[in-house]
């Protein structure tokens, strides 16, 4: 029988523990939030008022479904569909305020300076760790921060030189032309229909980085795109909700399908990277696509150390970028190309300028990389459907230590929003115009579109500026230069305008477009 001493020394380490697990989350559900919002509050910011646990995450639910439930045009300002809370905070409160993703705050900065500021300190706004759950989709170089991101960042410039992208535009134009033989195909018997241009051009983008990326094609890597696309749904769902720290382990029905997925993926990847190694080996691989480039840059760092392999990425790095390769570099060229046809839908005289353009330069040849650089029109409507429909609508960074950004002092524990949606059409930095859609603002480039260069950044903006933005923007202008000579478009009267947010800004009911054979 244990003695008496021993017990109650259990039980003092018991009531102990507890008291000490239960001050932790009192901590984190209601005193540092209070504590961080009465410091935010001196410093002169406003903001909405903490609710426990939840912040403005049912609020912003609430919003979200208010604003689904009715119409909406395409003259309709598409921040208040998307990111309901972040815009009423700034319009009630300014734009240097504050809302709550749960227990955390938010400071939004849209001051171009500030951004500026926060977009070359990368070593002091940081991406946020956030729910662990969320890293599943794509880590890789866009969440690497430190000599881990410089690392990875020096290996994988050299698959993205333009003398590469030059390589890959036949590959690209390949994947566009079999886009357009199906759609005329279809448009062949009398020569119009209606067609919904969304999941042909989900699947144009995918076909692209499989052939550009890995070699294969797109049947070859359905599956991964496949997983990859529920398993965006299912983060979107768990982003949405508090993050409770341990939550992850816990076997609920999402996180055992996170997992499996996660699984699947990740062996489908490691298939495709064992199987370019060995062609490697037995000298039949050559490097000409993204994989390549980048284990051929991979190998060279680590002989250039010496064969030391802490200097080059780990087989699970590369399935870290592979995963990156596959989500970003057909995402956010969907997402450009499907608003971009949209848009001219609805303005026909940008469609034909842009038009006459394609034929001026490329006439009935195929395009080729020198001839994109003359596509100045096309360049200015791209610029502009980024400007108003950016395909991640707000970036997020962590303040890691109290650090200074223009007048305000920033406890850690802060995060920060740069609301891209909502720079771009602020009129102080655009015009009176800033809602509209007028792609002459490009005219002279970004520079002079603005009163500020960083008041523009759909790719982000500084040293952290998404790699791969040439590659899609070449990408983009080949798919439209081919549709644009070959079918005039206009809207469906079955087309439903909602934009919405999985991860990057996609129209909610598609994109239905009546197509004509020219």
């Amino acid at each position: 029988m244990e003695s008496p001493s021993i017990t109650s020394v259990a039980m003092s380490l018991f009531l102990v523990g507890v008291v000490t697990w239960a001050w932790r989350v009192l901590n984190w559900v209601w005193l540092r939030p209070k504590r961080l919002e009465r410091y935010l509050r001196q410093q002169g910011l406003k903001g909405t008022p903490y609710t426990l646990v939840f912040g403005d995450l049912k609020k912003n639910a609430a919003m979200l479904k208010q604003a689904r439930s009715r119409p909406v045009t395409l003259s309709d300002a598409v921040a208040p569909c998307v990111i309901p809370i972040v815009h009423r905070t700034v319009t009630d409160c300014g734009k240097n305020s504050f809302n709550w993703m749960g227990p955390i705050p938010r400071v939004n900065i849209m001051d171009p300076q500030s951004l500026k500021e926060v977009f070359l300190k990368i070593d002091e706004f940081q991406k946020p760790k956030g729910n662990p759950l969320v890293k599943l989709l794509a880590t890789g170089l866009a969440n690497y921060e430190g000599e881990k991101w410089a690392k990875h960042r020096k290996i994988i410039n050299p698959a993205f030189h333009l003398e590469k992208l030059k390589l890959m535009i036949p590959v690209i134009y390949q994947s566009c032309n079999k886009m357009i033989g199906e759609w005329e195909t279809l448009v062949y018997e009398k020569g119009t229909c209606e067609l919904d241009v969304w999941p042909h051009l989900q699947n144009l983008t995918r076909d692209i980085i499989s052939r550009t990326a890995f070699g294969s094609n797109y049947e070859e890597g359905k599956i991964i795109f496949d997983l990859l696309k529920e398993q965006a749904r299912l983060i979107v769902q768990v982003f949405q909700s508090v993050y409770i720290p341990g939550w992850r382990f816990l076997p609920t029905q999402t996180n055992k399908r996170l997992e499996a997925v996660d699984k699947e993926i990740r062996a489908s990847l490691k298939a495709i990277i064992n199987k370019r190694e060995r062609a490697i080996k037995a000298g039949e691989s050559e490097n000409d696509d993204l994989l390549g480039l980048l284990m051929e840059s991979n190998f060279r760092e680590i002989q250039e150390h010496g064969n030391m392999t802490t200097m080059g990425m780990s087989s699970q790095d590369v399935i870290e970028e592979c995963k990156l390769f596959y989500f970003a570099g057909q995402e956010t060229t969907s997402v450009l190309l499907v608003w971009t046809l949209i848009l001219l839908s609805k303005y026909p005289d940008w469609q034909h300028r842009a038009r006459e353009e394609v034929l001026r330069v490329f006439g009935d040849d195929v395009p080729d990389f020198d001839g994109l650089n003359h596509l100045k029109i096309v360049t200015m409507i791209l610029y502009e459907v980024l400007r108003l429909y950016p395909p991640v609508v707000q970036l997020s960074r962590a303040v890691c230590n109290e650090t200074k950004l223009g007048s305000l002092n920033l406890p850690a524990g802060v995060h920060i929003s740069l609301p891209t949606i909502l720079v771009h059409v602020d009129p102080e930095l655009w015009g009176d115009d800033a809602s509209e859609f007028q792609p002459q603002r490009f005219s002279e480039g970004i520079s002079k579109a603005t009163k500020n260069p960083v008041s523009f950044f759909p790719f982000g903006w500084g040293p952290r500026i998404c790699i791969g933005q040439n590659f899609a923007l070449a990408e983009a202008k080949i798919a439209l230069a081919l549709i644009l000579r070959r079918f005039s478009f206009h809207l469906a009267p079955s087309y439903v305008h909602s934009p919405r947010t999985v991860i990057t800004l996609q129209p909610e009911h598609g994109a239905p477009l009546i197509l004509h054979k020219l």
